[in-house]
């Protein structure tokens, strides 16, 4: 694929623009920057900085430093501050860098208590090689052979990192609980080598104060950026997709470039925006065209909105201090498929990086800090997360103003509050006396997905399955918005894995 030229200094084109810098617009940046494109990368925020307050506890969850502050409306019409942030990387640089493989069973239809987990339009052996590509280029370090759900795969590029001397002893307990105990398979950059991660209680929810976290910036971005011909603009915020005027190409990006209004031409778009900005993007691009939105002659787009149930749980035991500084090595799938009383699937528990006190705080703030800093002293951190299913009525909206609503009400209920009992009854087994719950609830925004759903049909499907859009050829979503179901782990790894794979598709149809 030649570069192309200016068109006459007017209106200036490249032959990719990637608006987002996250795992998919990161990872297709690094993909497509030796095809030797014009490519432009569109951000609208701006590099972290390495700076002090990465690390602090107080400037990333009281002063909310590196959060976006725009509000969102939920499905009553109250606003609420989103868990998002715009910076270069996206929200991976403030992921904990848990990078599953979805099982393989996830790629088939699943019953649920509560409804039926779609199939998705490829299957596990179709996706297998990029997973491969993905924890390469990400530093995945995991362990085969000892999680029970897992697919067939070969070695991780890296070895697992080391369980602290607290949760290799929980490990053994956990087993003798006749449960399957396995490592997390995270993305970190050199463990515990000179220059590289430090294993800190600072990971999740933190930027990295080494970049020795596997984010987008660090893995996709940066590398492109090393290419002649790949650009980056931050402070860039696409504002609206141009059609041609067939309406079956884009031909521009309207983007708000530090205060300019700016219109770039492209032969092809790729939106990476997450699942939600995408969802509002091609809304908002609505034109005699696509007078319901871009792309959206299926009435899909922002639609099948899925999140995750997702509950932080702690632990606690008021003579136990826990001096771990990096717990979150551990992952229990033993109800993955199915409860011990449930023929049907509950979902995975896993460790968490330490809470600290300010954090605990923001929850309930009339409780003086030393009270909190010494509640986590004394506990251990998990999560649990279960799958929630694709429906219509829950969506991604435009106002009248064109702020974005969120309708958003949790599915599969029942089976979440049972693997929370079950988490519950083994930290109790494991000599804990009191074990707290958080959830986010109908808030959630943390593994968005589901908002342009990929498939085979047209009339059922938003992409195709290389994320191309069905109804414009020229224009693809590469983010969790294509995933038909949410399955029950983290969902980094399969929007770079499929990054990957649309990138090679972009290069051969080109």
């Amino acid at each position: 694929m030649p570069p192309s030229t200016a068109d006459a200094g007017r209106v200036p084109h490249y032959d990719i623009v990637i608006i987002g810098t996250g795992a998919g617009g990161g990872t297709m940046a690094r993909a497509l920057a030796g095809s030797g494109a014009r490519i432009l990368v569109v951000e609208r925020g701006e590099a972290v900085p390495r700076e002090p307050e990465n690390r602090s506890p107080e400037a990333v969850w009281k002063h909310l430093r590196y959060r976006a502050d725009e509000r969102w409306l939920d499905a009553d019409g109250a606003e609420f501050l989103p868990y998002t942030h715009y910076g270069v990387g996206g929200n991976t640089k403030y992921w904990g860098s848990v990078l599953y493989r979805l099982r393989r069973e996830d790629f088939g239809e699943i019953e649920h208590a509560e409804g039926v987990s779609p199939a998705w339009p490829i299957d596990y052996d179709t996706l297998a090689p990029y997973y491969d590509r993905a924890e390469r280029m990400y530093h995945v370090h995991g362990q085969h052979g000892q999680d029970p759900t897992e697919p067939p795969r070969g070695p991780y590029p890296y070895p697992a990192v080391p369980h602290a001397p607290l949760m290799a002893a929980i490990v053994e307990q956990l087993s003798a609980q006749g449960l399957h105990p396995s490592p997390l398979p995270l993305g970190l950059i050199r463990p515990g080598e000179d220059g590289g991660c430090v294993l800190c209680n600072t990971c999740n929810s933190f930027p990295c104060h080494m970049r020795a976290k596997s984010d987008a910036e660090v893995c996709g971005l940066e590398p492109a950026l090393a290419a002649p011909n790949v650009e980056l603009w931050t402070g860039a915020d696409a504002r609206r997709l141009i059609a041609g005027p067939s309406g079956r190409t884009v031909e521009a990006v309207e983007i708000l470039h530090r205060g300019e209004t700016v219109r770039v031409g492209a032969s092809r778009v790729v939106v990476s925006c997450g699942a939600v900005n995408s969802a509002a993007l091609l809304l908002r691009s609505a034109c005699d065209t696509h007078p319901a939105g871009f792309a959206n002659s299926s009435g899909l787009v922002g639609k099948r909105y899925m999140a995750h149930l997702a509950t932080m749980m702690q632990g606690f035991h008021p003579f136990r201090r826990n001096d771990t500084v990096f717990q979150k090595t551990v992952a229990v799938n033993d109800f993955y498929f199915r409860g011990p009383n449930a023929p049907y699937p509950l979902g995975q528990i896993q460790s968490q990086g330490r809470t600290h006190g300010v954090m605990a705080q923001t929850v309930a703030p009339w409780i003086p800090l030393w009270a909190y800093e010494a509640w986590v002293a004394r506990g251990v951190d998990w999560l649990a997360i279960s799958e929630d299913l694709p429906r219509e009525d829950n969506f991604v909206a435009l106002d009248a103003g064109g702020r974005i609503r969120l309708h958003y009400r949790p599915n599969n209920v029942g089976p979440h509050q049972q693997l929370v009992k079950e988490a519950t009854r083994m930290l109790h087994r494991l000599g804990y006396w009191k074990v707290m719950t958080y959830s986010h609830r109908t808030r959630n925004t943390t593994h968005q997905c589901g908002t342009a759903v990929f498939g085979t049909d047209p009339r059922q499907s938003v992409l195709d399955p290389f994320c191309r859009t069905h109804d414009v050829e020229n224009l693809f979503v590469v983010d969790a918005s294509f995933f038909p179901s949410s399955a029950a782990v983290n969902p980094g790894l399969t929007i770079v894995a499929q990054a990957l794979r649309a990138a090679d598709h972009l290069l051969e149809t080109a």
